[in-house]
């Protein structure tokens, strides 16, 4: 569905040093597949949507959606895009604000007002129609902003960039249940998010990128899981702290009954256990200290640093 063959993109300012943005950069997303994108700051996640959008095109290689260039795409079919950063004019009302979304996302005047009914109750914005846009407060934007991406319903392409940034734990946890229910066969979802732990929930694979270019792509459902194994662990135990650090001696206290200790794998931190439990050491928790995709992306940072 989505392309990326060898995508570079270099920004020449005037009279400045030319900055590459992205360099060399390949990856594929399926149809029916959620694809996530991780990176620190300046990595080039948003220089790649833009490409993805059409807005930039590559400096070298190429971007294509369904075989075809990305503006040409959402041109001829359309995209639903969250931003990152919400820009809605402040004066318009929230229902206002709809009707003109659906309008250029060419939602057929019959069907218009119950899809915005539709997304209204799904995302709890009923209570906010007459208010206007500048009087909502971040995470009540967030969620317009949200209904705006999802008014065409037939879209094969969803894009969101930092789609819980602004809400609230109980709408973060609503926008994790609503993924998986716009999973089509004949559609690819993208997100780019700083959450982690959002991306090993929501995503089939993530593309973990730094300084412009990908460092590596982590299997996180559906696949045999990633390459590398979980090595830090998180123990809290109770017992004499002396025996804990002669039998972990490199091992970081946390706490009073609680360390951080790097294992080459799940037999060593098993044996490790159990010279702890034969010395009289109760284990009350023993738990990675990252999620597998944080691990991942840890080394892949500090690997491409």
């Amino acid at each position: 569905m989505i392309t990326f063959a060898n995508v570079g993109r270099t920004y020449s300012p005037s009279g400045g040093t030319p900055v590459r943005a992205v360099d060399a950069m390949s990856f594929t997303v399926a149809p029916g597949e959620v694809f996530g994108i991780a990176g620190p700051n300046g990595a080039g996640k948003s220089t790649m949507i833009s490409m993805l959008l059409g807005f930039l095109a590559p400096t070298t290689g190429t971007v294509t959606v369904a075989g075809m260039r990305p503006r040409d795409f959402v041109e001829q079919e359309g995209i639903g895009y969250l931003s990152e950063l919400v820009a809605i004019k402040p004066s318009w009302r929230t229902r206002e604000a709809m009707i003109r979304f659906a309008t250029l996302a060419g939602i057929p005047a019959a069907t218009l007002a119950a899809r915005i009914a539709e997304l209204n109750a799904m995302l709890g914005l009923d209570e906010h129609q007459q208010k206007r846009i500048k009087e909502l407060s971040k995470g009540t934007l967030q969620r317009v902003a949200l209904a705006q991406a999802l008014l065409a319903d037939d879209v094969r392409v969803l894009v969101f960039d930092e789609p819980t940034h602004g809400l609230d734990p109980l709408w973060t946890q609503r926008f994790r249940e609503l993924v998986p229910t716009l999973r089509r066969d004949d559609r690819a979802i993208v997100i780019a998010s700083h959450n982690l732990d959002e991306l090993e929930r929501l995503a089939d694979r993530v593309a973990i990128v730094d300084r412009g270019r990908l460092v590596r792509i982590v299997e996180v459902r559906g696949g045999e899981g990633p390459s590398t194994a979980v090595t830090r662990y998180r123990i809290a135990f109770r017992g004499d702290a002396a025996i804990v650090r002669a039998v972990m001696p490199g091992a970081t206290e946390l706490g009073r009954d609680e360390v951080e200790v790097t294992v080459p794998g799940l037999e060593e931190l098993n044996r490790v256990l159990a010279a702890l439990i034969a010395r009289g050491v109760l284990i009350s928790s023993a738990s990675p200290a990252y999620s597998t995709l944080e691990e991942e992306f840890r080394q892949a940072v500090r690997s491409d640093a």
